[in-house]
This record gives structure tokens, sequence and C-alpha cells, in this order.
């Protein structure tokens, strides 16, 4: 199952403390001071990792703590530094800081192989040789190693796909991401059997796209009904959207316009995406039945295409091509 948001708290090391210790030898039995400095704290990394997809890894575990770095020791020896942990996200996490009831949007994690650093360490204390002076010789003090930082983080994952295939359930996404590319999405005929969004490769043959399949939307998704609302974020960074309409449909320009409405309300910005219109499903239905469909929906362009036969997947591969150069 997809997790696509959670919450977690992160804690950097704390830094070493520093010594307070005097040299102490056979023939020097009173040197001076020679404590050593401690170690630094690990810090709290997020590496971006292409082979995850999901934040699942963060559902059994919710707290992360670095190692603290070691104490400093006699003869002047600093405290080993502590290693850094480092846990791994997939490709378009975003991280956002949480304040009480406030949050604020912190890294946008997109390029695989980054790492950033989210947490940092405490540094080590100093030892007590970095307090001597001339009229004081023999001192005691020495500091104690910072605390690392604390954060309470939301991770929120927003997929990366050139396209996105919306319409409402059963509207033939799954079936079309499985034809032009090697996923292996669930199919069925019956509303809402995609329960997560499937990422497929289309290999164009000159081109190749990420294309994503996102649940099926319903009118009031904005609001919350149904299942699609809890996946429009991840059809914000598409650059292309493929809105599928079924042929077999009472009212295909209703279905049109309550799924823009939906975006529209998530997010205005939706909206403004280039959008080829798809007529699915043609296979089911009549050449005459066909015809009046057009006539209707004749404004949005329409390609008429079935998943079953091919109709129409080179027109819809060709288009998608021409809007993705224009990107």
């Amino acid at each position: 199952m997809l997790t696509d948001e959670v919450t977690i708290k992160v804690e950097a090391g704390k830094g070493g403390d520093g010594s307070a210790s005097f040299r102490r030898e056979k023939y020097v039995p009173k040197g001076g001071p020679d404590g050593g400095d401690g170690g630094k704290g690990g810090d709290i990394i997020f590496k971006v990792d292409g082979n995850q997809n999901t934040l699942t890894y963060f559902n059994t575990r919710k707290s992360f703590k670095a190692d603290d770095g070691d104490n400093g020791g006699k003869q002047k020896s600093s405290g080993k530094n502590a290693d850094d942990l480092i846990l791994t996200v997939p490709p378009g996490t975003i991280v956002y800081q949480i304040f009480g009831s406030a949050q604020r949007k912190i890294l946008d994690l997109t390029e695989i192989g980054k790492d950033i650093k989210v947490a940092k360490g405490g540094i080590g204390g100093r030892g007590n040789v970095h307090f001597a002076t001339a009229t004081h010789q023999t001192p005691h003090e020495f500091e104690t190693g910072k605390l690392g930082e604390k954060k309470t983080l939301k991770l929120e994952l927003q997929m990366i796909a050139d396209v996105g295939l919306i319409g409402l359930p059963n509207a033939g996404k799954s079936t079309l991401l499985a034809r032009i590319s090697k996923a292996k999405p669930k199919i069925a005929n019956y509303a809402f059997t995609t329960l997560e969004p499937n990422l497929g490769v289309v290999d164009g043959g000159d081109f190749s796209f990420v294309a994503a399949d996102i649940p099926g939307l319903i009118q009031g998704a904005s609001q919350g009904k149904g299942l699609g609302h809890k996946f429009l974020r991840h059809i914000k960074r598409t650059k292309v959207l493929i809105h599928l309409i079924d042929a077999n449909s009472l009212n295909h320009l209703k279905d049109y316009k309550d799924i823009r409405n939906e975006l529209k309300q998530f997010s205005p910005e939706l909206v403004n995406k280039q959008e080829i219109v798809v007529v699915s499903k043609v296979d089911s239905i009549t050449e005459k039945d066909q015809r009046r469909i057009y006539a209707k929906v004749v404004k949005l362009k329409p390609i008429f295409l079935s998943s079953q036969t091919g109709r129409g997947i080179k027109d819809l591969l060709y288009v998608i091509k021409k809007y993705l150069a224009n990107n």
C-alpha cells in the first residue's frame, strides 16, 4: 500500500563533552591541563533514492536519533565525531517543519542522489586545555557538548511523472497505462479498482516518459469525497494531463466538466496544464454512437481510443510527444 504522507521526529546527535584532565607522568607530577575536545554529534541527512517510490518505511518507525559524539580524553585527545544518520526518501518528497499547529515548507527533494542535512549535530565541548592562562594554570573548567537539533517533520510525497491520467472511476485509465507501458495495475470492470497511483515508463521509440494513473475522481473529490482527493497532489508535477471520458457515459460533457471543476477547486494551477481529452472504450459502442458523441465533444478536440484494439494509441503518443517537447 502506498504511503504518501508521514510525520516523524528527528534528533541530531549531541556533541561530546570536553575533558578536564591534567598531564601526569613519572617525572612531571604536576603537569598542566591536557583535556581534549569532545567530538561532533551526528547529523540527520535525507538522501534521495531513485529506487524508492513510497514513504512506507516511516510507517513502522516515527522517531530517529543520530549518535552522540565521544567525550574528549587525556593528552589532548579529541573525542571521535559521530557518524551521520542517513535516511533515504523517494524523489518527489516535500519536507515541512512543524511548529505546533503551523508548518513551513523547507525542502522539495527531486534530484536523485542528492543529500540534504535536515538536523545539525551539536559541536563538541572544549577541554580544559583551552582555559589555561598565565594566571590560571590549572583550570578545571571544560565545556559540555551542544545538543543536536530536534525537529518534527512532515514528509509528503508528490510523484514525479510527465503525464497524468485522470478521469472518473472506471474510465479506462489503468487499461491505457497497461497498454502503453509495462506497468501492471489492477484492472477490473468496476469503480475504484485503482486504490493508489501507478507509475509506468512509456517507450515511444524516439522518446520516453513516465505516466501516472491517478485513482478515479468523483464530484466533490476536492472536498474529500471518494478516493481521488488523496492523490490529486500527485499530478501537480505533471506536464500534461490525459483526461479520459468513458464512451459509455450517459453525459460525456458533464463528466468532463465535473473533473475539471475538481481540479480547479483543489489547485487552480492544475486547470492550466496542457490537456489531451480521450474518449475511451470506443470498441464497446457502435460507429453511429461514436459520431453522436463526437458531435457533442468536438470542441474538446478528443482522441477516440480503444486500449483493447489499439485504436488511437499512435495518435495519442504523437500528441504527447509534441506537448512534452514544448515543456
